[in-house]
């Protein structure tokens, strides 16, 4: 899709469609919408009056134009109260029109910079919202259907502004919001195929794949070289499958004259079934997903590089699938991890604290710092929280707040959870160092806490994406299936840190 910024008069600009909006209890629209009223002979006041259009969030009215505006239609888009207004607002608005013009058969796109200036909102981050969430919420995945001819794809999306001096930034924004949103959508197009076009060998080509684009620095260990770094929890889970697992580390190095080196670490298990602690069948199939945090700190790589920060991070992926057979890790058996750390597995089922327990280790030996992990860790978690938050666990306050600042500034939602001391006796082992499983009662807490045991005092934050990593419907910028939950917000840290 191509993005133009221009600077015109919005009623003789040629397109499909024009999307203007209005502010719940607006009697009387103003500013563009007010002009494209006009030239409508008054067609939008007259609906407000009517009470069709009462500019309530999510509303969206088509009025066509019939020839007296070189556009085709009008779409006016609901924004809520003013006093409400925000970028994520504007940002899962445009995602909502992308898919309503999209059912109108619209390619070529006009929108107006909506609510820029009220509550303190820049235009270039507007504009970033506003082509972030036309694209997110036109994400398609329909890779492995044979019929093509349904298809519709968007031509052009252009910001017309009518104050040329603020072109220059708008164009920034809106380049930035789709880099964001192109990183997004890898991480979704990953997390959707089905396991087995998403095995470990297919994640390190896609990381391959980013680190050839951006000449970044990849290394991919195989089982022998894992056994050498004694990564003997990883290997655990592997046991039980024929598919190689596969330890990748992916690396972009964007001031070199610092030391400091940030890991974003990210769970890849390609396909759960559970192990032989074997899951119910309902939703099985979503287990393809239970790599969205690799993805995610894959796809966030790739956006951090193309967007040049001066920064330096890291991000690590351990990728294996977890399934039973008669080679497969048992419950009752004993682990070791690289830092030496001993595991009793009383679950196999809880098999993504394993494989990062020794990509924490990892990172640790590296001096990498800090380190954030994202995972679909826990079902715990999924219920403590829902479908729209993930959990955040940190053991350095600071940098737990600069992660929820990140997913504030993204739209996506965080909350933070506690660790307590207090806790980490249900993780105690008989006969280890510390079990895999601390019971079912605060599931999600006591599995950050067997993480904690791996990060030693290295600032660390632990982010359990288990609720929002996939959507069961259109909203906004989510679509159904997988949402890409994770990634914006690594950016959004990133760049952050990067001032």
């Amino acid at each position: 899709m191509k993005f133009e910024i221009k600077s015109g008069d919005i009623c003789k600009f040629k397109c499909d469609a024009i999307v203007v909006n209005l502010f719940e209890g607006v009697r009387k629209p103003g500013g563009a919408t007010a002009t494209v009223d006009k030239a409508l002979d008054g067609a939008i006041s007259s609906m407000i009056k009517a009470g069709e259009i009462k500019g309530k969030q999510g509303e969206a009215h088509v009025i066509h134009s019939f020839g007296k505006l070189p556009a085709r239609m009008i779409v006016v888009a609901g924004l809520g109260k003013k006093k409400d207004l925000t970028l994520d607002r504007v940002r899962n608005m445009m995602g909502d029109m992308s898919r309503v013009l999209r059912s109108h058969k619209c390619k070529s796109v006009a929108t107006i910079l909506h609510g820029a200036g009220a509550g303190d909102m820049q235009p270039a981050d507007v504009a970033e919202a506003i082509s972030e969430g036309f694209l997110l919420g036109a994400y398609q995945f329909k890779v492995h259907f044979t019929k093509k001819e349904d298809e519709h794809n968007f031509s052009s999306l252009t910001i017309l502004e009518p104050d040329s001096s603020k072109v220059l930034a708008i164009k920034k924004g809106c380049e930035r919001g789709r880099v964001i949103a192109g990183a997004t959508m890898l991480a979704r197009d990953m997390v959707n195929q089905p396991a087995n076009h998403m095995t470990p060998t297919h994640m390190a080509a896609e990381a391959e794949k980013i680190a050839s684009k951006y000449n970044l620095e990849l290394t991919v260990w195989d089982r022998e070289h894992m056994k050498k770094q004694g990564m003997l929890a990883l290997l655990g889970v592997a046991q039980g499958t024929r598919e190689d697992p596969k330890f990748i580390i992916l690396s972009y190095r964007g001031d070199p004259s610092a030391r400091d080196t940030i890991g974003f670490i990210g769970k890849g298990i390609t396909f759960d079934s559970g192990g032989i602690s074997l899951k119910a069948q309902d939703f099985m199939s979503d287990m393809k997903g239970d790599m969205a945090g690799g993805a995610d700190v894959i796809a966030a790589l790739g956006a951090i590089a193309e967007l040049k920060l001066k920064i330096n991070v890291t991000a690590i992926v351990p990728a294996t699938e977890n399934l039973p057979g008669g080679r497969a890790l048992k419950p009752g058996d004993v682990l070791k991890a690289s830092n030496g750390k001993t595991i009793e597995v009383v679950n196999t089922d809880a098999e993504g604290r394993l494989i990062l327990s020794d990509a924490l280790s990892y990172a640790v030996k590296q001096d990498i710092s800090p380190l954030i992990d994202l995972a679909t860790l826990t079902g715990a978690c999924h219920v403590a929280l829902g479908d729209m938050y993930a959990g955040v666990f940190s053991n350095n306050q600071a940098l737990a707040e600069r992660v929820l600042k990140a997913g504030q500034a993204a739209g996506e939602k965080l909350w933070q959870l506690p660790l307590p001391e207090e806790y980490k006796e249900l993780n105690k082992s008989d006969i280890a160092d510390v079990k895999n499983s601390g019971g079912r009662y605060g599931g999600a807490i006591t599995a950050a806490l067997f993480l904690q045991e791996f990060v030693g005092d290295t600032p660390w934050v632990h982010i359990d994406i288990a609720g929002p990593f996939m959507a069961e419907k259109n909203k906004g910028v989510m679509v159904k299936g997988a949402t890409g939950f994770g990634v914006r917000t690594l950016i959004k840290l990133a760049i952050a840190l990067s001032k």
